[in-house]
Formats: structure tokens, C-alpha cells, sequence
């Protein structure tokens, strides 16, 4: 498995080496040392979760607060165009942008540490993406920014065709950073 760490600290992609022959393809998706040996351990209360989005739909961008929330993510069906933005308030690219093509040709992993905001749009008819998350959920520690807030401007490649209730009466980046100090 290639290891390569992006322009956000702490942000690595993962490239499994599929072994392809006549029936397809097998290949590891998670492998416990290779992560270790980048610093990362998902920890004993690790969740597995999935989602399935269909073309143009946007989810995120969402946080925790608190300890914030780790997460290895890929797109086991289809492709996405993921984000990750940097909202750890004393990090050297703190409001720095990422984005990341996830499918199901490339087998790319992308491992969001703490600290992070994450979002990402369905590029596919349908997009199956796949969770493994550090630690249960807490909804007392959600955060969230618009997908559309202006001071981001993300160019989604694809016209937004839905997001969920929550995504479109979240906060602006600007109410974030007054919430972290930082406005």
C-alpha cells in the first residue's frame, strides 16, 4: 500500500495495489500497521459506516468539536469529489482547502485526522462511500458548515442536485471561526 502525505498535516492518502485476474480484483482496504506506521491508530472503539449518495448530492461539510474525530474514508462504488478543510485553531494551514477524487478504479483512501471539516459530492449515478471512524458518535459535538458559504467557495463540479436539512441551515464559515475564537 502507498502511503503519501498531502499539503494538510496529518491529511494521507492511501492507494491500495489491487491484484486483478480473470474473476476482478481483490485488494486490502485497511491494513492496522501500515497505519500505525504513519501515526494513526483508529483505536478499540472504531465504527464502520456507510453511505450511498445519488449524482450531484452534496453531505457535509461536518466536524466534531472536542477531540474532533478521526476518519478513513473511500468510495467503494462510484466516485466522489471529496473536501477537507483544516479548523485546528494553532494549525499552520488552518482554513487551507483539499480535495480529493475518491472512486471505485483507484481504490484511494483518505485518511482526515481531527480537527477537520469533511464533505464530499456524489460524481456517480450512485456513490457508496465507506466510514471507519475512531470513536462512537456524539451529536453534542457536531459541527457544521454550509456546502455553499461564499468565504469557502467550493466549486463543486457537479450542479448541487440535494443536500439534507441539516447541510442547508448550517452555520457559515464566519460563524465557525467566531465559535473557535478565531472571527
Amino acid at each position: 500500500m502507498q502511503v503519501t502525505e498531502t499539503e494538510i498535516a496529518g491529511v494521507f492518502v492511501f492507494r491500495p495495489q489491487p491484484h486483478h485476474d480473470d474473476r476482478g480484483f481483490f485488494t486490502r482496504t485497511f491494513d492496522a500497521a501500515i497505519a500505525r506506521e504513519h501515526g494513526i491508530e483508529l483505536g478499540p472503539e472504531a465504527q464502520d459506516s456507510q453511505s450511498r449518495s445519488k449524482l450531484g448530492v452534496v453531505r457535509g461539510l461536518h466536524g466534531r468539536s472536542g477531540r474532533g474525530e478521526a476518519k478513513l474514508v473511500r468510495c467503494a462504488h462510484g466516485a466522489v469529489l471529496d473536501t477537507v478543510i483544516d479548523i485546528r485553531p494553532d494549525s499552520p494551514t488552518f482554513g487551507r482547502r483539499c480535495e480529493f477524487r475518491l472512486d471505485d478504479t483507484q481504490f484511494a483512501h483518505l485518511y482526515v485526522p481531527p480537527g477537520m471539516l469533511h464533505g464530499f459530492q456524489a460524481l456517480s449515478g450512485t456513490a457508496d462511500v465507506c466510514y471507519r471512524i475512531d470513536r462512537p458518535h456524539d451529536p453534542s459535538e457536531d459541527l457544521a458548515v454550509r456546502y455553499d458559504d461564499p468565504d469557502l467557495a467550493i466549486a463543486w463540479p457537479l450542479p448541487v442536485s440535494q443536500v439534507s436539512a441539516r447541510d442547508a441551515q448550517a452555520p457559515s464559515w464566519r460563524e465557525l471561526l467566531a465559535g473557535l475564537g478565531r472571527g
